[in-house]
């Protein structure tokens, strides 16, 4: 399958990088598709995150980078810890007056921070490169981790909805959150993620 796809696309690189103390993000290319499956093939994840299907087979993956080199906003990245794959974070532009903040870590990376390290360094990102007032996002209410998360980047709870899960084949209650472009200017004291070009 994969000696399939053609050697340019694969060494096609990403013209931005973020950097935090502990991670790297950049987009995601054909030759991570194999960390990607291996990492996002879990139901823990499948269960508290919408769009991604239950099994997660190597052609989601493909499929998916596909689609992030067809974007042309890289606000997309692939979380490296060392150099390896741990996850990824992105802003989703479905509905662009509401940007979305998105994340899911492999199970044996979590509970170690690198989510809220991740998050921070891409809403960074965000706000800087582009014209938005605010970013929401959301956990399920059954995801405290996931909650706390938000909470530690700024986010404010803004209510409960109904959303469709992928992996669940239903609907199930999430706790929605916003945050401004002006709380989050107040908040940025972090000061640990820097972007370099390629």
């Amino acid at each position: 399958m994969l000696q399939d796809i053609p050697t340019p696309t694969l060494r096609k690189a990403s013209s931005c990088v973020l950097e935090t103390e502990r991670l790297m993000l950049r987009r995601p290319t054909l030759a991570d598709v194999r960390a990607i499956a291996r990492l996002a093939n879990d139901r823990r994840i499948a269960d508290n995150t919408r769009r991604l299907p239950h099994p997660y087979s190597q052609d989601h993956a493909i499929d998916f980078v596909r689609a992030m080199a067809d974007e042309r906003r890289e606000t997309v990245f692939l979380v490296e810890n060392n150099f390896v794959p741990i996850g990824m974070v992105g802003i989703d532009w479905r509905q662009p007056e509401t940007p979305e903040l998105g994340y899911w870590l492999g199970v044996e990376h979590w509970g170690q921070g690198f989510c809220t390290e991740a998050a921070r360094a891409v809403i960074d990102f965000t706000f800087e490169e582009f014209d938005v007032e605010h970013l929401i996002s959301g956990a399920r209410v059954t995801n405290p981790s996931s909650r706390n998360i938000l909470e530690k980047c700024g986010f404010q709870w803004s209510g409960v909805e109904l959303h469709r899960f992928e992996a669940l084949g239903s609907s199930t209650p999430v706790d929605c959150f916003r945050l401004s472009r002006s709380v989050w200017s107040s908040l940025k004291n972090w000061n640990n993620s820097t972007r370099r070009e390629r």
